[in-house]
């Protein structure tokens, strides 16, 4: 028990206890807690508990106020929160079904009184149950609200608030009465009678009686057993596997079966048999035939007979996996690798129900004929996708005849032979149908159902995000398409090469520009700039500024004063974002290049037959800066032949890399690159960069003498 309590608290801690005990008991829950808000932001940490064994008690001590779990739940809604069984759990909340993949139902209840919303409390009850609150357990769970709620009101009143630690008072539930003298004999002498091993455990596993077969079966003795875990005495029981079927028979308070093997080969059936208190186990040698040992084993087994903890050892790499996934196509291959093979599917499709009618946005298996037939379904007939739609419910179907039988006028013309339509689900919507089929007739467990539709929990959250992802990216890379420009002028004696390649995924739209503004038959503007940040605001921003320039440009301002005109835009705009600039006018005709630049990394220059070289241009402040900056303006030779290479950083910027060094190193890919061909050279140059940032890249090269 955990000892948090001073003096005085101590009145407030026992009386909160006796209200969850009480309540526990007036509704037949086995499990219950009091969870309390603490701590900046703020947390719900377990401040007591009955029925918990200690190793599930760990992981659940603290939650987030924005998990998905009820306890959160029930406090964010300021409402009962009522979960009958493990499937509507896997819908709701599917993170928590796999984190406690157990048949339980719950209710969960805010506690709050006029002042303040204190926490929540929680009760479980066998999955068995009736699927709805009685009236006399709505009134309970009501009373005890309130009751809690006022304790807690009171404590804070009387200066000693409850400040849980993170180590909950864990409470004893009421045992059973105790035996008179005679009565305990008896059963002490009909259980050493049996053949079978009798093993009692606590809620921790600790043994609190067993009989000398048992001891013998389990390579002990009595003494040695005694008042230590189980699986500290028999250490070859610390398999995972058993120790989640012992954790699963007292959660779901339902009988449970495993096998387990002995060091020396044999192996040893466990039936366990669960109440409140604790768990006891018969134990007997398995039989000798191997269909006996299967199906022994079998009750172990979860999916396509794995042991159940290396079901959900694969289930949460899958979990930690999508939480990552960024696009569609990323869940869809993460459901093919963590969980076709579990099941043996041999095919997959995720469907999206949209505009009255189901859209495959992505598959696994199939044909493209198969997904045709698929893609585009009504949803105005019945079908299993549309049940599945509209009532948010799973539907598994054996073999072919079950299905017919469900829907006579449905043609699954896909080569499978049984289904599991699972639902997608978000914030208690079902905007899709997960479909994995199956070559060969199987009947689903109802493990493997509850099991599947946990995963679906997570498919729907990981595949709304990637839904989500997908139009945002395509949103952002249209947005970015229209604010660069279309395309280029033409020019006598000019040939132009540009590229705009977007940074890795997740970085948003950017803010690199690059235009040629044509001024005459013989004269042009190159300009190429990069706007602070990757959001819509710095596209927006981008935008402003190249119209500006273009503005400033058309009407023949030098290139210093269009920078200069540009910047007081930019800080009569009054934008936290900077921007780097640089703007070079060329005339083919002179055969000169005129530049200024506003804190942009400097171009380079490949005149015919020599090496590239770095155009020196001094650096004026970035843009949206200063209103009284001036930026500098130098004129060099633009010869016939000549490249002019024009860059953001993105194509040159590495973590731990110089920027000097990096441009030197550029110039020199430059100097190497084909001497014919424009667009191999940006090819070149783009195959050579660090891809870490957005890249615009910008060549011009005089091609002529123009007269």
């Amino acid at each position: 028990m955990g000892g948090h309590a001073d003096e005085g608290t101590l009145p407030h801690t026992s009386t909160l206890d006796e209200a969850l005990a009480q309540a526990a008991r007036d509704t037949g829950a086995h499990i219950g807690a009091v969870y309390l808000l603490t701590g900046s932001p703020q947390v719900l940490v377990m401040e007591t508990e009955i029925g918990l064994p200690t190793q599930i008690v760990k992981p659940w001590t603290t939650v987030r106020l924005d998990a998905g779990a009820p306890v959160a739940a029930a406090v964010r809604q300021g409402r009962l929160v009522w979960v009958p069984n493990p499937q509507e759990l896997a819908c709701r909340f599917p993170g928590t079904a796999l984190a406690f993949p157990y048949s339980f139902a719950t209710a969960s209840a805010p506690l709050h009184s006029d002042s303040r919303m204190w926490g929540s409390w929680i009760l479980l009850w066998p999955a068995e149950r009736p699927s709805e609150l009685s009236e006399s357990e709505l009134d309970v769970i009501s009373a005890t609200s309130e009751r809690l709620a006022a304790i807690l009101e009171q404590a804070d009143d009387c200066g000693h608030p409850l400040r849980p630690t993170g180590e909950p008072r864990a409470l004893t539930p009421v045992a059973p009465p105790m035996p008179d003298p005679y009565e305990a004999v008896a059963a002490a002498g009909y259980l050493e009678r049996l053949r079978d091993g009798s093993v009692a455990l606590d809620l921790d596993g600790v043994v609190t009686f067993a009989s000398p077969t048992a001891a013998d079966l389990l390579g002990t003795t009595v003494a040695h057993l005694l008042g230590t875990p189980l699986w500290e005495t028999a250490t070859w029981l610390k398999d995972p596997a058993f120790q989640d079927r012992c954790r699963a028979a007292v959660v779901g308070q339902q009988v449970a079966s495993c096998s387990a093997r002995r060091p020396d080969g044999h192996e040893l059936e466990f039936v366990l048999h669960p109440d409140p208190t604790g768990l006891s186990l018969r134990i007997t040698p398995s039989p000798a035939d191997l269909p006996a040992q299967r199906l022994a084993r079998s009750a172990s087994a979860g999916a396509s007979g794995l042991p159940r903890a290396d079901v959900f050892y694969n289930f949460l790499h899958m979990a930690a996996a999508m939480t990552r996934a960024l696009n569609v196509r990323e869940v869809v291959d993460l459901i093919a690798v963590h969980v076709m093979p579990v099941f043996k599917a041999q095919a997959m499709a995720i469907m999206r129900a949209e505009s009255g009618r189901m859209r495959i946005v992505g598959s696994h298996g199939y044909s493209p004929e198969v997904l045709d037939r698929f893609d585009g379904q009504t949803l105005a007939a019945p079908s299993p996708a549309e049940q599945v739609v509209r009532t948010g419910e799973p539907a598994f179907f054996a073999d072919r005849d079950e299905l017919r039988r469900s829907f006579p006028e449905t043609a699954q013309e896909d080569g499978m032979s049984a289904w599991a339509f699972l639902p997608l689900t978000v914030s208690d919507d079902t905007f899709g149908v997960c479909m994995l089929a199956f070559d060969h007739p199987r009947p689903f467990t109802a493990e493997q159902c509850a099991t599947l539709n946990t995963l679906a929990g997570l498919m729907g959250q990981a595949l709304d995000r990637a839904l989500l992802y997908d139009t945002k990216d395509r949103l952002a890379h249209s947005l970015q398409t229209s604010l660069l420009p279309g395309s280029l002028p033409d020019m006598p004696g000019l040939e132009v090469a540009a590229r705009y390649v977007p940074a890795t995924r997740g970085v948003g739209i950017g803010g690199d520009f690059y235009d040629l503004i044509r001024l005459n038959e013989t004269t042009a503007a190159a300009v190429i700039g990069d706007v602070q940040g990757h959001n819509m605001t710095a596209a927006a921003l981008m935008g402003q500024v190249r119209t500006a320039i273009h503005a400033h440009a058309a009407v023949g301002a030098s290139p210093g004063d269009v920078l200069q005109h540009t910047n007081r835009l930019l800080m009569d705009l009054d934008t936290d974002l900077f921007t780097s600039c640089l703007l070079i006018y060329f005339d083919l005709r002179l055969r000169t290049l005129c530049a200024a630049n506003a804190g942009h990394p400097l171009p380079l220059l490949r005149p015919p037959n020599m090496p590239a070289e770095v155009i020196d241009i001094p650096a004026g402040l970035l843009l949206g800066i200063d209103a009284d900056a001036e930026y500098a303006t130098v004129e060099v030779p633009f010869p016939p032949g000549a490249v002019l290479a024009l860059y953001t950083d993105g194509l040159i910027e590495a973590p731990g890399v110089d920027l000097d060094e990096a441009i030197d190193g550029l110039a020199e890919y430059l100097t190497s690159a084909p001497r014919e061909q424009l667009q191999q050279i940006a090819g070149t140059l783009l195959d050579h960069a660090p891809h870490t940032d957005d890249i615009a890249l910008l060549l011009l090269q005089h091609r002529a003498n123009t007269s």
